[in-house]
C-alpha cells in the first residue's frame, strides 16, 4: 500500500469564548460501534471551517448545527445560496474566525460549530455495504482526502480506533471538501477485534499493501467488503494483516512503486466500486 512518511500535525480548531477545546484529542474515546464523527470535543463538537464544508453540512438535514459565525461578504452569499439558511449566522469581523484556527487555515469566512452524524453499527453491516477501515493513519490531510473519495465511491462508513487517530481539527473535515457528511465515521476500541466481527458478518476484508500477493484488480470481489489501509510508513500491523481475507496490492508500471495512502485508496476504491 502507499507509504507516506512527511505528514503535519495541525492544532485543533476551537470554540468561540472557550479557549481551545479538544486539543490533542481523537476523533472518539467511545465504546464500539458507536458512531460519531472525527474532529469532536468533549462536548461533541465539531469544527467545520470553509464554503465546501459548511454549506455542505448546512444542507444536510441530518447535521446538527449549532453556531455559525459568518463574515459579512459570507453571510451574502450564504443568503444568494440559500436564502434563508436552517441556521443564522453570528456577523463577525474575519480576524475573529482567524483567532480560532492555525495561521495557515483557510476558512473563506465560515466557521460552523455542528453536532456528530448518526452511523451504522459494526453489527449491522448493510449486505451492500462498502467499508473503509484505517489501521491508525494518522494524517488529517490524508483522512481527509480518504474520506472525500469515500464519498465519491459510495462508501457506507469509515472504521478507526478512538486512538491512533487524526486530532481534533477542522483541517481533516476541509480536506474532505464535504465528504463528511456523506460518509460517517464507527469508532471501536480494538481494531482487530472489530475486523473479526465483520468478518463473521460475511464481510470481506482487503488489506491494501505494496508487497501483498494477488493485485487488487484479480480479486474475486463480492459485498458486503471493507477496504483495509494501514499507517503511513508502518502499513498494515500484523493483526490486521491477519485478520484480512486477503492482502492485495496495486501495480503500477512506473519508477515509483508507492502511493500517498489517499492516492491509493481512491485507486482501490475506484476497483472495489465496479460492478460485480
Amino acid at each position: 500500500m502507499a507509504q507516506d512518511r512527511t505528514f503535519g500535525t495541525a492544532r485543533p480548531a476551537g470554540r468561540p469564548h472557550r479557549g481551545r477545546p479538544g486539543q490533542g484529542r481523537r476523533p472518539g474515546g467511545r465504546p464500539a460501534e458507536q458512531a460519531q464523527q472525527p474532529g469532536t470535543t468533549s462536548e461533541d463538537a465539531i469544527v467545520l471551517y470553509g464554503w465546501h464544508p459548511v454549506c455542505e453540512a448546512i444542507e444536510n438535514p441530518k447535521r446538527p448545527l449549532r453556531r455559525l459565525l459568518a463574515t459579512e461578504n459570507a453571510a451574502r452569499r450564504l443568503a444568494e445560496r440559500f436564502g434563508t439558511p436552517r441556521i443564522a449566522p453570528e456577523i463577525v469581523r474575519p480576524n475573529e474566525i482567524d483567532r480560532l484556527l492555525t495561521p495557515d487555515a483557510v476558512h473563506q469566512g465560515l466557521w460552523l460549530e455542528a453536532g456528530p452524524l448518526p452511523g451504522p453499527k459494526l453489527n449491522a453491516v448493510p449486505a451492500d455495504a462498502l467499508l473503509i477501515v484505517l489501521d491508525q493513519v494518522t494524517d488529517p490531510h490524508n483522512v481527509g482526502a480518504i474520506v472525500r473519495s469515500a464519498a465519491a465511491f459510495g462508501a457506507a462508513a469509515i472504521v478507526t480506533t478512538a486512538r491512533h487517530s487524526p486530532a481534533a481539527t477542522g483541517v481533516l473535515a476541509k480536506a474532505a471538501s464535504g465528504g463528511l457528511e456523506h460518509v460517517p465515521f464507527v469508532i471501536v476500541r480494538n481494531l482487530g477485534d472489530a475486523l473479526e466481527q465483520l468478518g463473521a458478518q460475511g464481510v470481506l476484508r482487503i488489506g491494501l499493501d505494496s508487497d501483498g500477493p494477488v493485485e487488487i484488480g484479480t480479486v474475486e470481489l463480492r459485498r458486503p467488503v471493507a477496504l483495509v489501509l494501514g499507517a503511513e510508513g508502518k502499513g498494515l500491523r500484523q493483526r490486521t494483516r491477519e485478520t484480512c481475507d486477503v492482502v492485495a496490492r496495486l501495480d503500477m508500471p512506473g519508477a515509483i512503486r508507492s502511493l500517498n495512502v489517499s492516492n491509493a485508496a481512491a485507486i482501490a476504491l475506484y476497483t472495489l466500486a465496479r460492478p460485480a
